[in-house]
């Protein structure tokens, strides 16, 4: 067999829910060339290579469901699309990323496919779909591929570019509770939770509650032993010294052994304990001074160091720290015997996927072998034991063993700081007693504190830190979100989503629409251009004063971006009609199945992302569109021009909701109930040419309003004052209306 090739002709980026799952993914375009013609069990050795490159595909289930189907299916004979598919998935598993969605499927174009799988991350993703198709070529070709050096490469550029693990730990809790978040960062940990006025924010463990002054105080390890000492905490004697002869002077005062370390110090840099000399705390001095603003002198606390994390003033994790040590042989150096004995326990590494880091001797660990008078080139006697660090990992969960006045003060010097989230660190010898009968002390309250200890410790069990973070942003009754209403169709989206946010306006509500026309804010235009797009749905998801979205969205934009919401209250789907213009872009032919699955499919992502709290708003008089109702998790409520439509018949029957023109009146119809809103002449849209299609279009916007809970008030008066000039709609609501809406005022 000649050489085989796989071209990518094109990758799209679909940011949000599309025609292939809810989650963002890539959709690349390939052409396998003439491996059309060599499904897999065509190829000598290529399920051999591939299994021993990457044994761990054995996991993936495919098409059979069950553990080893892919493999199976590589066996039976499948094509090599397919097989570039689980090839990237598997690299991105195994360079540290989630398990992900994944889909391959033939164009009308022989040798060319589409391939969609999850994006975590587009730089992530596209190298691994580059490094899958060399090493699915190396395969196939029977050319020699280095696994190891490809995985390392996408590991480093996950590590770079994809949340932190203490992020994603919380990102995953807002995914279990079903709160949407926004990366605000391409490659950092400011994240979004929740859309609009209803948005919560964090960058790792702050969050928007977390106050500068609350942090500033923190960084200042004197001044926030003086604010928690107030209320009775208790913490090591010492104060800030002004130089080296002031530190001994200091130490002298308090009584060795003494701890020096920098003011405004972090992550440990710079502290030296259990100093029992005045030359000792001369040379701690002149290191911990480079690490910060000002160094102090405390008493040293006899007994292990803790990490305490306190949210919402409750303890949620606890761990402890351990000496290390090494034992001696004879022959071995120190550093010998802590790359030999310590640095190769797997839990130890240089990445945040490691709960232990590796062990160096640094500065303190230096001063630690000049007590013991040796250095890292000494080879100390066989069975001696070696002390390396004090306090080092956090790395034994102890969060059961806390006693509970611990715990409580723990919180409360949290809160005097006024952090939301705060690392406590106290030292004392048995956590499971009160400090005050052992001599423990809180040593420093940190804000922005490490999660991994508590995701990952070394020992014991994770805790649900993730958890802990999203339970004191969102109360229990809370999602994070704002009505979305998501409009779609092949006509009439523009006018609906500006009537729909008309009515919401008149409720009181603060509503932007991204549309065709441009995007509105309140009744302001703040973009004339188009933004019935991704970009334009998702700036109204971002803006903090908004308190409903109407987001229009159209054939492409569904099929070229993805929507920019992954969830929405309402969903309005006006009508299908086929261009066949548009959709020769994406390689929809307008003849066969192809044409109406994937056109079929386009629209109802509209109808799969409703919330099963929300609606879909679907015409009844469209036989295509009224087949979606099926899909929707929500309430559907029909729409219909023509009160004879026989599915605007079935579904009132049935004792559901329906908007319909009864004798040249607006109706809602509940079941065998009716209610006449007002006449199709008094709606200025309407007007005098009474057009069905634009009937329909306010009967769309009559529907999403009641879907919204509007009431009969709001609805009438919107629909009869849109259009018109008036410098203020809300004088024309009844007084009744004009209150629930809190414009009496304006009136």
């Amino acid at each position: 067999m000649s050489k085989k090739d796989i071209i990518f002709r094109e990758m799209i980026s679909l940011r949000g829910p599309s025609i292939w799952t809810y989650r963002p993914v890539i959709e690349t375009w390939i052409d396998i060339g003439e491996l059309e013609d060599f499904p897999s069990n065509k190829i000598p050795g290529l399920y051999e290579r591939l299994t021993d490159w990457l044994p761990s595909l054995i996991e993936h289930r495919c098409n059979y469901d069950e553990r080893g189907g892919f493999l199976r299916r590589l066996q039976e004979g499948t094509w090599a699309g397919h097989i570039l598919e689980h090839v990237s998935l598997e690299l991105l598993g195994l360079a540290g990323l989630p398990g992900g969605f994944g889909r391959t499927r033939e164009t009308s174009t022989r040798g060319v496919y589409k391939l969609a799988i999850r994006d975590f991350h587009g730089e992530c993703t596209r190298l691994a779909l580059d490094l899958g198709r060399e090493l699915l070529l190396a395969a196939i070709n029977d050319e020699p591929f280095d696994t190891e050096a490809a995985v390392k490469s996408l590991r480093r550029k996950v590590d770079r570019k994809y949340l932190g693990p203490s992020t994603a730990a919380i990102v995953d809790a807002a995914n279990v509770r079903d709160i949407p978040y926004i990366r605000l960062l391409d490659d950092g940990n400011l994240v979004q939770f929740g859309y609009g006025a209803a948005m919560r924010r964090i960058w790792t463990a702050e969050t928007d509650r977390t106050s500068a002054i609350a942090e500033t105080i923190s960084r200042d390890k004197d001044l926030t032993k003086e604010l928690i000492a107030a209320v009775g905490v208790p913490v090591p004697e010492g104060r800030e010294v002004d130089n080296a002869d002031d530190a001994v002077a200091a130490a002298e005062d308090i009584g060795y052994p003494v701890v020096v370390k920098p003011t405004d110090g972090n992550h440990g840099r710079g502290v030296f304990i259990d100093l029992v000399s005045g030359d000792a705390v001369r040379k701690a001095y002149a290191i911990a001074v480079e690490e910060g603003s000002g160094v102090l002198v405390e008493r040293s606390i006899p007994g292990i160091e803790h990490r305490l994390l306190i949210v919402g003033g409750k303890l949620v994790a606890a761990n402890r720290s351990d000496f290390i040590t090494v034992t001696g042989d004879g022959q071995a150096t120190v550093q010998q015997l802590i790359d030999t004995q310590v640095n190769t326990d797997p839990r130890r590494g240089n990445s945040e996927l490691h709960p232990l880091s590796l062990i160096r001797i640094d500065t303190a660990a230096r001063l630690e072998l000049e007590r013991q008078e040796l250095s890292g080139d000494s080879v100390p006697v066989a069975g001696r034991t070696v002390l390396i660090q004090r306090n080092a990992n956090h790395a034994f969960d102890c969060t059961d063993e806390v006693h509970p006045e611990t715990a409580a003060i723990a919180s409360l010097a949290a809160r005097v700081v006024g952090l939301d989230i705060a690392g406590i660190d106290l030292v004392c010898q048995d956590i499971g007693k009160p400090l005050a009968e052992q001599g423990g002390a809180i040593v420093e309250v940190n804000a922005g504190p490490s999660l991994l200890m508590h995701i990952k410790p070394g020992i014991g069990k994770p805790r649900p830190v993730g958890q802990a973070i999203m339970d004191n942003l969102f109360a229990a009754s809370e999602s994070g979100r704002v009505p979305v209403i998501g409009v779609t169709g092949s006509r009439g989206k523009t006018p609906v989503a500006r009537l729909v946010a008309h009515l919401l306006h008149l409720s009181g509500r603060h509503v932007g629409v991204a549309c065709s026309d441009g995007l509105f804010l309140g009744r302001r235009q703040v973009q004339k251009s188009d933004a019935a797009n991704w970009a334009g749905g998702r700036r109204l998801l971002l803006n903090r004063a908004v308190e409903a979205a109407v987001v229009e969205n159209g054939g492409q934009v569904i099929l070229g971006e993805g929507l920019p919401y992954d969830r929405c209250q309402v969903g309005v789907i006006t009508n299908v009609l086929p261009d066949v213009e548009d959709l020769s872009r994406w390689d929809i032919q307008p003849t066969g199945g192809e044409y109406y699955t994937t056109w079929r499919s386009t629209y109802r992502t509209q109808i799969d992302v409703v919330l099963h709290s929300g609606y879909a708003v679907l015409n009844a008089d469209d036989p295509l569109v009224a087949e979606f109702a099926e899909l929707c998790d929500g309430e559907v409520i029909f729409f219909a021009a023509d009160p004879q439509c026989p599915a605007l018949i079935a579904h009132q029957e049935a004792g559901k909701r329906a908007v319909y023109v009864s004798e040249s009146r607006i109706c809602l119809g509940t079941g065998p109930d009716e209610a006449r809103l007002c006449r199709l002449g008094d709606v200025p849209l309407i007007g005098k040419s009474k057009k069905p299609e634009t009937i329909a279009n306010v009967l769309a916007a009559v529907a999403t309003g009641w879907a919204l809970g509007l009431t009969q008030d709001v609805i009438v008066t919107g629909i009869k004052t849109y259009g018109l000039d008036l410098a203020d709609p809300f004088a024309l609501l009844p007084r009744r209306a004009r209150k629930a809406a809190g414009v009496a005022s304006r009136i």
